[in-house]
């Protein structure tokens, strides 16, 4: 083989998906992932393309790579050794936090466990005022008698009041630290997320502090480790908001990548659902441990800086994703109660689900779809796993079935019916509780098991059609492969709309439109590639949480007064209604710089031949407790531009697709799958 050759790595909590492209052609790889050692799995996959399709690390131009390695470290609590400087009274805010229970009705309930332990957070006298007007300067003496409590620190973040105004106080807590020999890596929140709410601002920044380290050691490891196969390209890393950053830039703000994964699963899905003319979706990703979901309108993913991860609200702009603990690793249990109850406990991908045949005993989603039919355990992952099917009936029936008194195949739909209620609320969350009607959306199912579950899902909330990539099971590293570059900038001016200078909102977005082109020049991109696109958040006076509207880079009243109009039209989209008299605040500017991708030319792999060809076997398959005869069919051989009815099973190398009685499929030129949830309407 020759030619230049992208990889798109993408680790999972069970799988290692690689996605290379050559001449557009696309090849897939799965290897399990290894946990403990993250890179490992890595390699694995590069080795395995090697001997497989002949293909060299020394030809690899683009190395992507989407990683939980943040995401990971936060819901485990495995951090850095985090120290954390504070304006004197301050002390306490990652503890008080916004003072509000986690449940209103559990008088119990506790908070998350603070970033940074009490002992070693430790307050410095300064103080400006909400414009940025020093009321009190720094005590120099006093940051530079706190290095000794530094010396055995990791990281250190540094969050004073109102740095977004000026940040020469925060910048000089560390260069005295650093001057009096503290040897840790520093988070300023005026660099990590200048801009309001002092919890929200002093958490996403020592997070990034706690989260240096981490990340530092893992991107060397891993650079070391592709760099010894012989990969020359320099290694890309997905950020939360759907754009690729160098690794530099990962390691200077891991905060940044926390969803890394699963956005590089929208931004993937938007992609495929974009050539199909399809700019209005739903996104559903579901792995092996979880299912997130998201919506993408008029072709861009929504994006929030109101996103939580574990316990934790990070306020850096993130990919709109719900997240659900139901993925194919998912397990069934019984509660005291007596209730069947799926995840969020998962298998993961050591020992996996009974039918990977590698000593799991407790039935999972997958499990459930194996005693149903719906997926062949003999052939599951091109046939590198030994499974036994009395194995998973077995399981099933002794930690379901037994308890509830029910015969296997009604506990296996069981374990189906709960798991769909979880994500079927979820699709909800991103939908119909952000103002939006699933009716005029499609549903792009992918991850190993998101077909699986897709078109059952669909029909539950009407939405007409659902997309299954060809990619389907590996769609989160085929997103890395064909997302933009992108910087995003930001500075919190909490002012009235109509007292605002736009000369001085001119001057901030200049400033960022030169910050952006300075990084985007540093990536070689070429000027033509470059977009700018501004922003402000703007809010009623009084209300506590505003709405992101665009913006011309160019402001002037005339501008100002249509930004004022755009806020009135989303407010009324998204909470139904809108006060025109009342008065427009502004609260946060942003601007986002894109490096537009060159987007690979994807060459499907036409097959030959005719639908009939490409059936494999009829088999019995269970739908809602009702057993049919199904059509099974080999999906890398259905050709394009033809269609069939269910109930139909599509099975692929990397994923199987459900399709219901009363379904129809078309399958597009691109070799995708949509599944016409109904197809007489």
């Amino acid at each position: 083989m020759s030619g230049d050759v992208r990889v798109g790595v993408d680790i999972g909590g069970t799988f290692t998906d690689l996605v290379t492209i050559q001449g557009g052609r696309i090849r897939v790889s799965k290897t399990p992932s290894t946990p403990d050692a993250p890179e490992e799995g890595v390699i694995d996959g590069l080795r395995k393309i090697e001997a497989r399709d002949g293909l060299t690390p020394e030809q690899v131009t683009y190395f992507g790579h989407g990683t939980t390695v943040a995401t990971n470290a936060v819901l485990e609590e495995e951090w850095a050794d985090t120290a954390l400087v504070t304006t004197e009274g301050f002390r306490d805010v990652l503890e008080i936090g916004r003072q509000a229970r986690p449940d209103i009705y559990d008088f119990q309930a506790e908070k998350p466990t603070p970033i940074v332990e009490r002992h070693r957070r430790f307050e410095v006298p300064e103080r400006l005022d909400e414009r940025g007007d020093v009321v009190k300067p720094l005590d120099e003496a006093v940051v530079r008698r706190l290095a000794s409590d530094l010396s055995d620190v990791d990281s250190v973040a540094v969050s004073l009041l109102y740095p977004f105004e000026d940040d020469t106080h925060e910048r000089r807590v560390r260069d005295l630290l650093r001057e009096e020999g503290v040897d840790a890596s520093f988070s300023l929140s005026s660099k990590v997320l200048p801009e309001i709410r002092e919890y929200e601002r002093t958490l996403t920044t020592a997070l990034n502090a706690a989260l240096k380290p981490v990340m530092d050691r893992y991107i060397g490891r891993l650079e070391d480790r592709i760099g010894a196969e012989g990969v020359a390209a320099p290694l890309k890393v997905m950020q939360s908001n759907g754009g690729i950053i160098t690794a530099d830039a990962a390691r200077e703000r891991p905060v940044n990548t926390l969803l890394s994964g699963p956005a590089a699963g929208v931004q993937g899905a938007t992609y495929v659902a974009s050539r199909l003319g399809d700019d209005d979706v739903i996104t559903m990703d579901m792995g092996g441990t979880s299912c997130d979901v998201s919506l993408v309108e008029g072709g861009d993913p929504v994006v929030s800086t109101d996103v939580e991860v574990g316990e934790y609200p990070v306020s850096v702009p993130t990919i709109d994703i719900h997240t659900v603990g139901s993925g194919g690793g998912s397990l069934a249990w019984i509660d005291s109660g007596g209730a069947l109850r799926v995840g969020p406990a998962s298998a993961g991908a050591d020992p996996g689900p009974v039918c990977y045949g590698r000593g799991g005993t407790r039935p999972t989603i997958t499990d459930a779809h194996a005693v149903l039919g719906r997926i062949d355990p003999g052939a599951f992952v091109a046939n590198e796993l030994d499974t036994e099917s009395e194995a998973v009936e077995r399981a099933v029936e002794t930690h379901v079935a037994e308890g509830l008194g029910v015969d296997v195949e009604t506990a296996a739909q069981g374990i189906l019916d709960v798991a769909n209620a979880n994500m079927e609320r979820a699709l909800r969350v991103v939908s119909v509780e952000r103002g939006y009607d699933p009716r005029e959306f499609g549903l792009v199912a992918f991850g190993g098991a998101g077909p699986l579950h897709a078109p059952k899902l669909a029909a539950e909330l009407d939405i007409p059609r659902v997309l299954v990539p060809r990619t389907a099971g590996v769609l989160s590293a085929l997103g890395l492969l064909i997302s933009d570059t992108l910087y995003d900038h930001s500075t919190s001016r909490v002012r009235r709309l109509d007292t605002v200078d736009p000369e001085e909102i001119a001057s901030t977005f200049a400033s960022f439109v030169d910050e952006g082109r300075a990084q985007l020049d540093a990536e070689g991109l070429s000027p033509d590639r470059m977009q700018f696109e501004p922003s402000m958040d703007l809010r009623y006076a009084g209300q506590s949480f505003e709405l992101s509207v665009p913006a011309p880079v160019d402001v002037d009243d005339a501008a100002l007064e249509t930004v004022r109009e755009r806020f009135h039209d989303q407010h009324r989209q998204r909470y139904g209604h809108a006060y025109r008299e009342e008065p427009v605040e502004l609260v946060t500017l942003r601007l986002r710089a894109r490096g537009v991708v060159e987007t690979p030319d994807l060459r499907p792999e036409h097959a030959a031949g005719s639908v009939a060809e490409a059936r494999v076997e009829t088999r019995r398959v269970v739908y809602d407790g009702e057993p049919h005869d199904t059509p099974v069919y080999d999906r890398t051989r259905l050709p394009p531009e033809s269609g069939f009815d269910g109930p139909a099973v599509v099975e692929g190398r990397e994923s199987t697709t459900v399709v219901h009685p009363g379904q129809r499929v078309q399958v597009d030129a691109d070799a995708n799958l949509v599944v016409e949830v109904t197809p007489d309407a």
